[in-house]
């Protein structure tokens, strides 16, 4: 069992969630998607989390001449110009269900990292913070893209049931 905690407070960001080990694919993301909200469900159950290998998130950079297009994964970040730019976001972050994180967080909104038709898109960099105001996860849950929260690998230190976690 895994507890995140903020790295600036200390503050308790989850419950007890168990490591899965690998980010789940999302291999439908109209499949469970709310009715009410238009968000897609979660990639990530609740109670669980995986840590991501690969960049999410911004900033984007230019992609690579050799960078083509693939069939949607369902875990893209809703912006315009996604073919030409690839993410530079961190890497091992944390992906957890919202609702696991959420109540303990604050909307951090500032310039347009909020922004979406149904909720953030996350494509603007982190948009909750602790209530020490550290900037520590970004939220991307709007209709046109995935449902999920990723922890800054920074910000967030895990504590596993009965020693500090080594590498997060």
């Amino acid at each position: 069992m895994t507890v995140f905690h903020c790295a600036k407070c200390g503050t308790d960001l989850t419950g007890d969630l168990v490591e899965l080990p690998a980010v789940p694919d999302v291999d439908d993301p109209d499949q469970g998607r709310d009715e009410k909200t238009g968000r897609a469900r979660s990639t990530v159950p609740r109670g669980r989390y995986a840590i991501d290998p690969t960049p999410w998130g911004a900033p984007f950079v230019a992609a690579p001449a050799s960078h083509r297009r693939t069939r949607s994964s369902g875990r893209e970040l809703l912006r315009a110009d996604t073919g030409a730019t690839v993410s530079a976001g961190w890497r091992n972050s944390m992906v957890v269900h919202p609702d696991d994180v959420l109540p303990r967080l604050e909307p951090f909104t500032f310039g347009d990292n909020w922004l979406g038709c149904c909720g953030p898109t996350g494509a603007h960099g982190p948009n909750p913070a602790c209530s020490c105001g550290s900037r520590l996860a970004t939220w991307a849950a709007d209709c046109m893209g995935p449902n999920e929260l990723h922890l800054d690998p920074v910000r967030v230190y895990a504590w596993h049931q009965g020693r500090p976690a080594d590498g997060l």
